[in-house]
Order: structure tokens, then C-alpha cells, then sequence
């Protein structure tokens, strides 16, 4: 009986295609059929506005996503290690507060320590880093669930954030606290190149380095990771703090953007974080996802974000879009990898 590989055209012996492969592929183009979607969507922004392809409104969505890209980033390195950060969306309201009540007179309702612009940004930085560094030990130390410390930790800043600006909106900053978002390099906010540079950077590192190779392996299986060598605990607790130092960069940028600090500066911003990660392709089950699906999907979002608001959709439509867009992308996730998410 003929053999049906050389029937095919197949040489005998030859393996079949591997699954693996596939997936990676499937994944690939799940990541790169972003792209053709965004051109899409600026097509149709410019049927539906003729504003929307102005260099000016542009520019606007570029600014008004860098807050959100930071953030994103920041959960995507966290998500890639199989970890939840909910936190995050408070630190980007707490971090800059502190800054600001460390700069501002007590007739401005700051603390009156009126210290100067560069130290209080650099409690900003530290602020992030602390809260950051205590959702490690928590999670990594004590063995804590993630998803139920981090969002106790929401909470908690929350409730910090309020109480110490009495409800209040903070504004009278020195011009460092906004110049990230007001000053531009080739008519683009800095805010937008630092974020580019961030995801171009941290894109190397996961590709690159083996710091990057290391949150795969971890999120993939952290015990192989630990036979292996690698250094799982202190890895980990070292992206939890890299995280809340990126949310608390985010949270400078909002302040930029917006002018001043409210108190509920952040609120459920996490909802549109987690959008754009999982459409992006980062995995919520950890070991999988680029930096370049995750700017693809921030960019998307930031898209829709203007679109609707040119329509003149409300808010509340705008959210309940993001939703359905979270619910499509986990059905395509759960498509192209062929597994059930847990």
C-alpha cells in the first residue's frame, strides 16, 4: 500500500507542524490584527469627524493615552509573571498627592513642608516604589493571594488619598509637576516620548535580556523557574516595585494633563488598563505577551476613547464598550491558545 506522505507530497517521516508553533503564531497574528483595526478606526474617525485626523486631535490622543501607556506597562510586566496588581490605579492618584502636600503651603492645603519641586517628585517616585515593594512582600513573602492584597491596597490608597487632601482638588503646583504633559519635543509631549522610550526599553529587556527571559519562565512555571536558577522570589518582588514606580510616573502625567490632582484622581482607571492588556495579547494566566501587543492596545483604546467622545457618546457608553472589548478579546485569547483560563 503506497505510503500517503509521498502520496501528498509530504516526505515519509517527515513531523507534523507543531502545535506549539501554531500557537505562537496564532498569538502573532492576534497581536499584529491590531494594527489593521487601528487603521480602521482612523478611517472611520475621519467619516464620522473631520477634526479627527487633524495633527492637533492626534497629538491630543497621543497625550491624553500616555498616563494610561505607563500603567499599562506597569501591569503588563506584572501580568507576565502570572500576578494581578489592582493597586496600581490608586498609586496613580496617591504618589503625585504626596509629592503635591509635600510641596504646597498649609494655606493650600498641603502639609507646609513647602519643600522644593525636585525632592517632592522623587517622593513620588518613592511613594510608588513603596507601595509597590509592600504588595511584594505581601504576595511574594507571605504567599498572599495577589488579586485580594492588591485590591485591599486599592482600597486602602483610596481611602489615604482622600483623607489627606480632605476631598479636595490640589492645584498651585511648581511647573515640574505639569511639564511633562505641557512641554514638547517636535510638537509631541514629553509624556508621549517617555512613554515610547519605557515600552521600547522594556520591550528589549523581555526579548533580550535575561531579566526579560526570567518573567516569562516565572510566569510560565515559577517551580521549573526556581529549578532553573532563577531567582524567583527576589524577580518578582523587584516587578512590583518596578510597577509602582511606572504607576507613579503615570500619575505625574495625568497631573500634567489635567492641571491638578482631584481626589479621585485614578478612579477605575484599572478597568482600561486590564482593556488594554488583554486585548493586546498579555495572558492573564502569566508567561505570554509583547510590549509592542500592549501599545497596540493602548493606542486602540485611546482611538475609541476619542472617537466616541467626538460622537459625543457618554461616558457611561464608553465603559460598557471597554467591557465588551475585554469579553471579546478573552474568547479570541481562549481561540488562539487553545486553553482554558483559569
Amino acid at each position: 500500500m503506497a505510503d500517503t506522505k509521498a502520496l501528498t507530497g509530504v516526505p515519509a517521516g517527515t513531523p507534523a507542524p507543531a502545535p506549539a508553533a501554531r500557537t505562537v503564531l496564532l498569538r502573532r497574528a492576534r497581536e499584529l490584527a491590531l494594527l489593521p483595526a487601528l487603521v480602521l478606526l482612523l478611517i472611520l474617525g475621519a467619516l464620522v469627524n473631520d477634526s479627527f485626523l487633524t495633527e492637533r486631535n492626534l497629538v491630543s490622543v497621543l497625550g491624553a493615552s500616555a498616563a494610561l501607556a505607563m500603567v499599562v506597562l506597569a501591569e503588563s510586566l506584572v501580568l507576565i509573571t502570572g500576578k494581578f496588581d489592582l493597586s496600581l490605579e490608586s498609586v496613580v492618584g496617591v504618589a503625585p498627592a504626596v509629592g503635591a502636600l509635600l510641596v504646597l503651603p498649609a494655606a493650600a492645603s498641603g502639609w507646609g513642608t513647602e519643600l522644593p519641586a525636585g525632592i517632592a517628585l522623587l517622593a513620588v517616585l518613592v511613594a510608588g516604589a513603596a507601595v509597590g515593594a509592600f504588595n511584594g512582600v505581601l504576595v511574594v513573602r507571605f504567599g498572599l493571594n495577589a488579586f485580594i492584597v492588591t485590591l485591599a491596597m486599592l482600597i486602602v490608597l483610596r481611602g489615604l488619598l482622600v483623607g489627606a487632601t480632605e476631598g479636595k482638588t490640589l492645584f498651585g503646583m511648581p511647573d515640574a509637576f505639569y511639564s511633562l504633559a505641557t512641554t514638547t519635543f517636535l510638537t509631541i509631549p514629553l509624556s508621549v516620548w517617555l512613554a515610547g522610550t519605557a515600552f521600547a526599553v522594556a520591550g528589549l529587556v523581555l526579548k533580550y535580556h535575561r531579566v526579560g527571559r526570567a518573567l516569562y519562565a516565572i510566569g510560565g512555571n515559577p517551580e521549573a523557574a526556581r529549578a532553573a536558577g532563577i531567582r524567583v522570589e527576589r524577580v518578582m518582588l523587584g516587578v512590583f516595585v518596578v510597577a509602582g514606580v511606572l504607576a507613579a510616573i503615570g500619575g505625574i502625567m495625568q497631573t500634567g494633563y489635567v492641571g491638578a490632582i482631584s481626589a479621585n484622581q485614578g478612579n477605575n482607571m484599572i478597568f482600561t488598563v486590564f482593556a488594554a492588556a488583554v486585548i493586546g495579547g498579555i495572558s492573564l494566566d502569566g508567561g505570554r505577551g509583547t510590549m509592542f501587543g500592549a501599545l497596540t492596545g493602548v493606542l486602540l483604546l485611546g482611538v475609541v476613547q476619542n472617537l466616541l467622545t467626538l460622537a459625543q457618546v457618554p461616558s457611561f457608553w464608553i465603559q460598557a464598550i471597554y467591557g465588551g472589548i475585554i469579553l471579546v478579546a478573552l474568547m479570541i485569547a481562549r481561540v488562539t491558545t487553545g486553553r482554558a483560563q483559569d
